[in-house]
């Protein structure tokens, strides 16, 4: 008896748990019986909050949806401005679900890349039209976001937010066609959200920024190639106007050196013309006080300079006035 009570309570408890499905925080549960939603009394998708639910075991399943805001990189592409320049932009956009049954619906069974192709392919659209109506300084200096701004109410209300409102059939026809594949399956009586807007996806886009602004490769090089000719003719004109201050300058040192090197010849010429005056003065008055002795001096220098180098040959008589000195003096004084 034992054993058939334990293997029922087994099968309870399995058939209990297997009842039992939670719903996490940030999530939302839709459940499918054989395949097919469940819906409530007003045809729609049933969603379940966080918590803890009932089901059928082994007969119903459970899809959950996240719940949380969610970002979508876009990959940067080129843009035309109104007066019809490239602009390569670089942008990401936030996005969470606002109606989880026709989100459910309208992305075949919640598939999340589904949504962002759709929602991708609206932005782009929305972006390309709401740039094409701005040139490009009204775009790089769009400090209040109305740019990004107009791009998301856009992409929220399916209207560029304006009189002049835009067209993106290629975004329109999709998620149209998504909206009345949601339209078709509930047979609402409530009023059915603009089918070219997100909300008729269940799609709430809660903010659009925009990362980067570049201007397109080919555009970027010539506008640098630019820059650096300007650059170097800047730097051409400096090194000239440098080579030519460096002339003057040197022309100047070099007047100031020739004027110098003339001016201490000059001064050089005078103290030696005064000191030779001053030297042969001193020679006057020493030869006209003393006569003989400055002949003797004179002879003196004239043998040191005759006879300073050993292979000197000279050619005089003895008896030449030269060697008068060298002679025995003939009278002596006592």
């Amino acid at each position: 008896m034992r054993k058939p009570i334990i293997a029922v309570i087994i099968v309870v408890l399995v058939a209990l748990y297997a009842s039992l499905f939670v719903v996490q925080e940030g999530e939302r549960g839709i459940v499918l019986r054989f395949g097919k939603v469940l819906r409530d009394s007003e045809n729609k998708p049933q969603v379940y909050a966080p918590g803890l639910h009932f089901k059928i075991p082994f007969i119903e399943t459970v899809k959950s949806l996240d719940a949380r805001i969610q970002t979508m990189d876009n990959q940067a592409d080129r843009f035309v401005t109104k007066e019809k320049k490239d602009l390569i932009v670089d942008s990401y956009i936030k996005w969470r679900i606002s109606d989880f049954s026709r989100y459910y619906l309208a992305t075949g069974g919640g598939d999340v890349s589904q949504a962002e192709v759709l929602l991708k392919r609206k932005f782009s659209d929305r972006l390309r039209s709401e740039m094409g109506r701005l040139d490009v300084k009204d775009i790089v200096t769009d400090s209040r976001g109305r740019l990004t701004t107009d791009v998301r109410d856009a992409l929220n209300t399916g209207t560029a937010g304006n009189d002049d409102e835009v067209a993106t059939p290629a975004a329109d026809d999709a998620i149209a066609s998504a909206a009345a594949r949601v339209e078709r399956e509930t047979n609402s009586s409530e009023p059915a959200p603009n089918p070219n807007s997100m909300a008729a996806l269940g799609i709430q886009v809660v903010d659009v920024r925009i990362k980067q602004i570049n201007l397109p490769a080919e555009v970027s090089d010539a506008i640098y190639n630019r820059m650096r000719a300007e650059r170097e003719a800047v730097a051409r004109s400096q090194r000239s106007q440098g080579q030519e201050e460096a002339e003057k300058l040197r022309a100047q040192a070099d007047y100031q050196v020739t004027r110098t090197l003339a001016e201490a010849q000059r001064q050089a010429l005078i103290s030696r013309g005064e000191g030779d005056a001053q030297a042969a003065k001193l020679f006057a008055d020493a030869f006209s006080q003393d006569p003989d002795f400055y002949a003797f001096i004179r002879s003196l220098r004239a043998y040191e300079n005759s006879f300073s180098d050993n292979q000197d040959v000279m050619v005089l008589s003895p008896d030449s006035d030269f060697f008068r000195f060298m002679k025995a003096p003939t009278n002596t004084t006592r």
